[in-house]
């Protein structure tokens, strides 16, 4: 993938995705001594990036791959992203999500018009879905695992490194690995000097054990309260992206996790759900590894969470 791929998709969804505000954290720029800022996806339609790579995906897909409707699997920030671009096109998408999915999500996808199933673990989830695709004849629309996609998320960065000209850091959170490979192949374009530095939940760090590995390779259970975060087994495309343009991959533990989620409410009155908060998880620990100047931007991929769930963090 080049970085003309990601700028094309730029161009192709720029007119129905506005730029996210960037945000300075005044209180981890104090305790840092640089500036640090906070790339606000929860402001993005849907409440998440993940509206960038489905409107890119709707928007370069045949007529043949539109015909018999999509199918997804989401923990839940995918199915609302692709059920938002799907509507526009009158399309229909059918979800599989763990049962421990996200209530505030499962509502949300549905009321954008998706089917959502409810189905066991990641991995069950998964294998429901190729049940679909084969007895209906949907179109698998992969939620990080597909060039289209990932250059979609790619946005991104494009608008990171034009909002924070002085940035030398980005964290960024992982799951499936499609937001970092797409910003990867930005930075590495248009500032390779920059670390693009990976944040995953200790619990689901399926990348780094990728990394370990030589290859993705699927996690045997996955358990974190950052649930947007949890998948099982990074992508064929995710994972070269990720040893090309990444940096350093750190993870960060639940307590972390709750403690980011703390600051992120009461110190920048930001809300935000727990997987996306792991990048600010990494600076409150000291987890990651920081150029020795320059700006910080941490990615804040989301906010998709209903009123019990943000209760637990209170």
């Amino acid at each position: 993938m080049e970085v003309s791929d990601v700028q094309h998709a730029r161009a192709r969804i720029a007119e129905a995705l506005a730029a996210t505000p960037l945000l300075l954290d005044q209180t981890l720029s104090e305790r840092l001594g640089r500036r640090v800022w906070l790339k606000a996806e929860s402001f993005q339609h849907t409440g998440s990036f993940k509206a960038r790579g489905s409107l890119n995906w709707l928007r370069t897909a045949s007529d043949e791959e539109l015909a018999g409707g999509l199918g997804a699997v989401s923990a839940g920030n995918h199915a609302l992203g692709l059920a938002w671009a799907a509507r526009q096109r009158n399309v229909p998408v059918t979800i599989v999500m763990p049962e421990n999915a996200s209530p505030f999500k499962v509502d949300g996808s549905r009321a954008l018009g998706a089917e959502v199933i409810l189905h066991g673990d990641i991995n069950a989830a998964w294998a429901l879905m190729h049940e679909r695709v084969e007895e209906r004849g949907l179109t698998l629309v992969h939620p990080y695992d597909n060039e289209r996609i990932i250059a979609g998320q790619g946005t991104l960065g494009l608008e990171v490194l034009e909002q924070a000209p002085d940035a030398q850091a980005i964290l960024c959170p992982v799951g499936g690995g499609g937001l970092i490979g797409g910003i990867g192949v930005v930075t590495s374009a248009l500032r390779p000097s920059l670390s693009l530095i990976g944040v995953e939940p200790r619990g689901a760090a399926s990348m780094a054990h990728a990394w370990t590995q030589g290859g993705p390779a699927r996690l045997d259970g996955v358990e974190s309260c950052a649930k947007s975060l949890a998948a099982a087994i990074v992508g064929e495309h995710t994972y070269p992206l990720s040893r090309r343009h990444v940096t350093e991959l750190v993870a960060v533990d639940e307590d972390a996790i709750h403690r980011a989620m703390r600051h992120l409410l009461y110190q920048t009155k930001l809300v935000a759900e727990p997987g996306a908060a792991v990048g600010v998880a990494a600076l409150l620990e000291g987890a990651a590894t920081l150029p020795p100047q320059g700006d910080v931007v941490i990615i804040v991929t989301g906010a998709n969470l209903g009123r019990d769930e943000l209760a637990d963090f209170l």
